[in-house]
């Protein structure tokens, strides 16, 4: 039985998202501890366990956790159990990979329409998905029931692009523009900057060089 927690640090979602992936391909009927899933993930057995338990409570003492049963309470906590209808915006290098990637439909998550500000490049069908101009974004969105969108576009145009993304009633925004939106409290945006990721990984791997 789970429940729905009080207040939850982001910083528990990525480890949900873990382990969650170590179980999606094992058979439901196996079990699988807290120990299995801190081999797999680097994290403590006490972290596993104390993740969890910030959602209800889980498993068999002395037996660890049915995988069907955690596989089902990870997908529902992570917001899997439902299909995401997805909207690219821009169809630069970065967008014409997205388009690509299958995996996210595997994961609930449907891409359904691209938009592009350049004129050149709306009007083609990309992996089956159609690239529409940029002027008709409040029709596309409302016609097929697009709930969240992914910003890959500019910085100079990611913050007036999220604000029309807001007043089209979009909740859920992605963005991998370099700058932070100013959103309003209501839509949840997370910003994927790749040059601090690519910083971060350089300061870890000079921190490293450091204690050889």
């Amino acid at each position: 039985m789970t429940r729905e927690p009080k207040k939850i640090s982001m910083k528990v979602v990525p480890r949900l998202s873990q382990y969650y992936r170590i179980i999606y391909d094992r058979d439901s009927k196996d079990m699988v501890s807290s120990n299995d899933l801190s081999v797999a993930t680097g994290f403590t057995a006490a972290q596993v366990r104390k993740d969890l338990t910030y959602f209800g409570q889980f498993g068999y003492p002395g037996k660890g956790y049915n995988v069907g049963e955690l596989k089902g309470s990870l997908k529902r906590i992570l917001g899997l159990d439902r299909r995401w209808r997805v909207a690219i915006i821009g169809t630069g290098n970065l967008g014409m990979a997205l388009l690509g990637y299958r995996g996210f439909r595997e994961q609930g998550f449907e891409i359904v329409a691209a938009f592009d500000f350049d004129k050149r490049k709306t009007g083609r069908v990309i992996n089956g998905v159609k690239v529409f101009d940029i002027g008709q974004l409040r029709r596309v969105l409302e016609k097929n029931g697009i709930n969240m969108a992914l910003l890959t576009i500019p910085r100079n145009s990611a913050q007036n692009t999220a604000d029309e993304l807001v007043k089209c009633g979009i909740k859920a925004i992605l963005n991998f523009a370099p700058v932070n939106l100013k959103l309003p409290s209501g839509v949840k945006a997370r910003n994927i900057d790749m040059s601090m990721e690519l910083e971060s990984l350089s300061f870890l791997s000079v921190q490293n060089g450091e204690q050889e």
